[in-house]
């Protein structure tokens, strides 16, 4: 019995050693778990500590090391981004314009401590739609509603410029920016369209008058060509006499005979008629 006792001591001695440092082991590693953190690919993580504030140096990539409870790390995306902005504006000429803009934007990676501290990690959402909208306001105003249709680069290139100076006021870089969507007010596009059909009917009407004019044109060269020719018979009859004329009756018959031989089922009488033919004499009846 006493040996039974002092092995049940023992091994109640060891589980409670080995409950001792699992509590130790699981403290510690949980420690060292919430001291580390992960910086992905395309991203940055800006610290926050609770005694100096936000750190003006932003943490690159990899497995970093960070004070508990003390320090914070936020981690933001600095890859480029798309976003749609829409707006509905005036031109120059007091046309309504619904227009859509895409912007690829990212914030700049040297800046991300201020960009954090004034305008958290949805730097985007709270700054691109509101100056996207006014300069896009700026710029339409400076247009008329046609010349947005015909000069659609030009306008896109200012809308660009503007908007990204505007942009690096709030540290922001933006990448790119194309006009996606342009639309125009039911009674401007009906008179758009009936100003295209005008042009059209302008164009038609115009091709049918240099088309008459053309074959009015045509009309006085073949008659002054065929005065000419029967002015040049006339002289030719009149000193050749009969010959020219003869000569023309012959051409005709060769031309008469050389159409007859090509055609099918054709039978050529002498010029005596028909009783040549069949060798009778009306005189002998």
């Amino acid at each position: 019995m006493a040996a039974q006792k002092e092995a049940a001591a023992a091994l109640a001695n060891l589980l409670s050693k080995v409950a001792r440092y699992s509590v130790i082991l699981g403290i510690g590693g949980s420690a060292v778990q919430a001291s580390l953190y992960t910086v992905d690919g395309g991203e940055r993580a800006v610290m926050y500590d609770r005694i100096q504030g936000v750190l003006d140096d932003p943490v690159g990539e990899g497995t970093h090391f960070r004070v508990p409870w003390f320090q914070t790390p936020n981690v933001m995306d600095i890859r480029t981004r798309p976003r749609s902005i829409s707006s509905v504006t005036g031109t120059k000429d007091l046309q309504m314009v619904n227009i859509t803009l895409r912007v690829l934007s990212k914030p700049d990676v040297e800046q991300l401590p201020r960009i954090f501290r004034n305008l958290g990690t949805d730097w985007d959402e709270r700054v691109l739609p509101s100056i996207g909208n006014e300069v896009l306001k700026a710029v339409v105003a400076q247009y008329q509603a046609e010349q947005l249709l015909t000069q659609r680069d030009q306008v896109s290139a200012a809308v660009r410029d503007s908007l990204m100076k505007r942009a690096t006021e709030f540290n922001i870089l933006v990448d790119d920016v194309a006009i996606t969507h342009l639309s125009f007010g039911t009674e401007f596009t009906k008179a758009v369209e009936s100003k295209q059909v005008a042009q059209q009917e302008a164009e038609r009407a115009r091709f049918v008058v240099m088309k008459a004019d053309q074959e009015r044109k045509a009309a006085v060269i073949r008659a002054e060509g065929e005065s000419e020719s029967a002015k040049l018979i006339s002289d030719a009859t009149k000193t050749a006499g009969m010959g020219l004329i003869e000569l023309r009756r012959i051409e005709a018959a060769r031309d008469i005979a050389n159409t007859l031989s090509k055609g099918r089922n054709v039978v050529y009488l002498p010029s005596g008629g028909p009783n040549m033919l069949l060798g009778i004499n009306p005189s002998a009846q």
